[in-house]
């Protein structure tokens, strides 16, 4: 941008939730772009109310106004909600909307972020879903800024998965997503980490290599290996688990189920939870595999909607899908872990602000075993795990080595 003389764009999720990005980096960028001398920012900020209170988009706003004014640079051009630019699940027909507010400036208008979200709430649209809106200005009555030719653009999320699909809508010159109009601008892309390893862009922190975890031990000891999941998590137990690579270890089969195509998780709660867990029961009575690894989406994506009683259900179908896999397990003589890396349907309400609570929680997660009762063995207390025991505590069972690179340690007190 300093050497072309061209605008530079910031677009990210505007949040501290620490899920997808922090706030505190889009205001180093605008410091880095400050010192560089650079004269034309422009921030496309995508609204949050999942990872955080569901409308909490004018506090974030009101930070972010403060801080382009210290620096003397920045001026915000789009505002939208993450449900359209931070989609996951092939749904082109959101990420077009996103897409063509920040590059063709079609959508709602506003002359400001904060009216852009009263507007909003006023139509009793949370942050969140908040309409692809362009932000006008006032003395001119044109557009704050679209995307152009030439122009250098910033994403500056750090998790992967929601950062692809308009990332593709930018840089693939084979786009078929959707119609981008007459041409996609040519600009200067950088992700801030490595959202696909087949995208063809500049990364600001490339990714460390990962080696010897869970998946990579099990395949050297030549362990077939499942890994699946319904779209939402699909990502989950294959390029997170596997430590941020994409392709499947040796042995590793994947099988990924549709998610179902509804606007929000709280009318279908079940999800595909049943079609997930048939995929594993079929898996465990084929004995194909040493290893199966799951994930169910349905308290976590129905907890993020904020409905109290389509979280309810979303527990009830886990409960029972987990109830036909443990019973599965257990005719074969496996063994079964239980556990998750955060909470969310744990609090549905938030009592302080009274409103519905649709972000992650920090409460402590369960992790159950359930084994044959031929081992003769007991956990540690309550309280004493992390997640990096969780690995660990699976060897162990198989009765693998754990490798010097695992920190954790086994959950399990022989006796």
């Amino acid at each position: 941008a300093k050497e072309k003389g061209t605008a530079l764009h910031l677009m990210g999720l505007l949040s501290d939730g620490g899920v997808h990005s922090l706030e505190t980096h889009l205001f180093a960028l605008l410091d880095m772009a400050k010192s560089q001398g650079l004269e034309r920012v422009y921030v496309h900020a995508f609204l949050d109310g999942r990872d955080v209170p569901p409308q909490s988009a004018l506090t974030y706003f009101k930070q972010l106004e403060e801080k382009m004014a210290q620096v003397g640079l920045g001026r915000v051009a789009t505002v939208m909600g993450r449900y359209y630019a931070m989609d996951r699940d092939n749904r082109w027909e959101r990420v077009k909307r996103a897409y063509d507010v920040m590059v063709h400036s079609a959508g709602e208008h506003a002359y400001t972020p904060e009216q852009a979200v009263r507007q909003s709430y006023d139509a009793g649209v949370v942050d969140e879903f908040v309409e692809p809106t362009v932000i006008i200005d006032k003395a001119t009555g044109s557009p704050v800024a679209g995307i152009k030719d030439g122009d250098s653009l910033i994403f500056y999320n750090f998790r992967s998965d929601r950062g692809r699909e308009i990332t593709r809508a930018f840089i693939n010159k084979d786009f078929t997503g959707f119609d981008r109009g007459v041409h996609p601008p040519d600009v200067f892309y950088v992700c801030m980490t490595q959202y696909d390893v087949t995208f063809n862009v500049a990364v600001a922190f490339p990714p460390q290599e990962l080696k010897n975890i869970l998946a990579d031990i099990l395949a050297d000891h030549d362990m077939k290996q499942l890994h699946t999941a319904e779209t939402e998590k699909y990502a989950h137990v294959t390029f997170f688990f596997n430590g941020g690579v994409e392709t499947p270890k040796p042995g590793e089969d994947r099988v990924l189920v549709p998610s179902p195509k509804v606007a929000t998780y709280d009318l279908k709660p079940e999800m595909s939870a049943q079609e997930v867990t048939d995929v594993v029961v079929n898996a465990i009575q084929s004995d194909k595999y040493d290893f199966i690894v799951v994930n169910f989406a349905n308290c976590d994506m129905v907890g993020h909607t904020g409905v109290f009683e389509a979280a309810v259900k979303a527990a009830e179908v886990v409960d029972s899908s987990i109830g036909r896999i443990v019973e599965m397990a257990r005719t074969k003589g496996g063994a079964v872990f239980i556990t998750a890396d955060h909470g969310n349907a744990d609090k549905m309400i938030d009592f302080v602000h009274h409103q519905p609570f649709t972000a992650h929680t920090t409460n402590k997660v369960p992790f159950y075993a359930i084994i044959d009762n031929h081992f003769k063995l007991k956990l540690k207390p309550e309280g004493e795990g992390i997640l990096a025991d969780v690995a660990p505590t699976i060897l162990d069972v198989m009765h693998i080595p754990k490798p010097q690179e695992m920190t954790g340690t086994s959950l399990i007190v022989w006796e």
